[in-house]
């Protein structure tokens, strides 16, 4: 559809007005004087049709269309305000309503988005709540047994003394995990990139796990053995939290004489990471929100297995740190598979 400014709809408009007035005075007028006489009066009259009609437009314009402009849209400071001014009143009226309907979808949309942090943000509260209260609950409890005298028995003594330890180092951990999410999503904590063998780096996570995959039987392999180094260009330390997290994940969740497995395939200007077990694996509703911070899938059992409920959190962070993605992919007893990727080196 067509839109006119309030120039063109006043110059139309005094056309038309033009026209009528000619013929109608040209019918009436039989004599030449009459005649000339008779054009001058609708020019003139005209001219002052199309200045009156032109003011009456940019009012209206001005009166209605400047104050949903100044609603919709936050007026800028001093300096950029007749800018705006001048940019409103050139602006189609029927591109007002294309604009209001913008404006309006996306109020919309932020309504929903703001809904859903706040929902995230009391879900967020609560898991913190939860996670802080048990290790601050255990240390109270062991406090007040030897305060109760449990300090003068030396079978007490010791080992609960070593248990608020462990509840101590577990709420470090959390505040610890906290604060390196908070960094990577500011942007304070700074991606050191260098060149290494990512080959050379899982091997030295197995070696870390080997201990833990003994326990629980499970073997730690590479899916094709390379000879060969991969070079990435990534922070090397970083990385190394990514493949400690999620080796650990496939050992702690991996059913006994499983397997954990690591991949590497080549993607042109990347490399794809791919980290699978055989363990007890995740429902499909539970797969698009198993990178939230303290979201766990058994509540029971992943508490068991220790940790803070933020590793997945935080693995998240750091790869998209790196301008990559991550993915995961697990069926129900039959395992689960992350990937990732990262920038080959140079």
């Amino acid at each position: 559809m067509k839109t006119y400014s309030a120039k063109r709809l006043a110059l139309y408009i005094t056309a038309l007005l033009l026209i009528s007035n000619f013929f109608f005075f040209l019918i009436r007028s039989k004599e030449h004087f009459q005649l000339a006489y008779s054009i001058l009066f609708v020019v003139l009259f005209c001219t002052m049709s199309y200045f009156l009609v032109l003011f009456i437009l940019n009012r209206y314009i001005n009166d209605k269309i400047k104050p949903i402009y100044k609603t919709i849209r936050e007026v800028p400071i001093s300096g950029k305000k007749n800018k705006l001014l001048e940019q409103i009143s050139t602006t189609n009226i029927a591109d007002v309503q294309k604009q209001v309907e913008e404006w309006a979808k996306n109020q919309t949309d932020e309504i929903t988005r703001l809904k859903d942090l706040e929902r995230y943000r009391k879900e967020f509260v609560g898991n913190v709540s939860h996670e802080l209260k048990t290790p601050i609950f255990n240390i109270q409890g062991y406090v007040l047994t030897l305060l109760d005298g449990g300090i003068d028995d030396p079978k007490i003594n010791k080992l609960y003394l070593q248990r608020t330890e462990k509840s101590i180092d577990r709420m470090i951990s959390i505040v610890e995990d906290l604060e390196s999410i908070t960094k990577l999503e500011s942007g304070e904590l700074k991606i050191n990139l260098v060149n290494f063998d990512l080959v050379r780096l899982t091997e030295e996570v197995f070696e870390l796990a080997q201990m833990l995959a003994n326990q629980r039987s499970i073997s730690l392999q590479f899916t094709t053995k390379t000879d060969k180094p991969i070079l990435v260009n990534a922070d090397k330390k970083r990385i190394m939290e990514v493949m400690n997290n999620l080796v650990g994940n496939g050992i702690k969740y991996g059913k006994k004489r499983g397997h954990v497995t690591v991949g590497f395939y080549d993607l042109h200007e990347t490399v794809m990471v791919e980290i699978s077990d055989n363990g007890i694996g995740m429902e499909k509703n539970d797969l698009p929100r198993i990178f939230e911070r303290f979201y766990r899938v058994d509540k029971s059992r992943s508490r068991e297995q220790g940790g803070t409920g933020l590793g997945l959190s935080i693995v998240k962070h750091i790869i998209e740190a790196h301008d990559q993605t991550i993915n995961v992919k697990s069926a129900v007893d039959k395992g689960t598979t992350f990937t990732f990727t990262l920038a080959k080196g140079k």
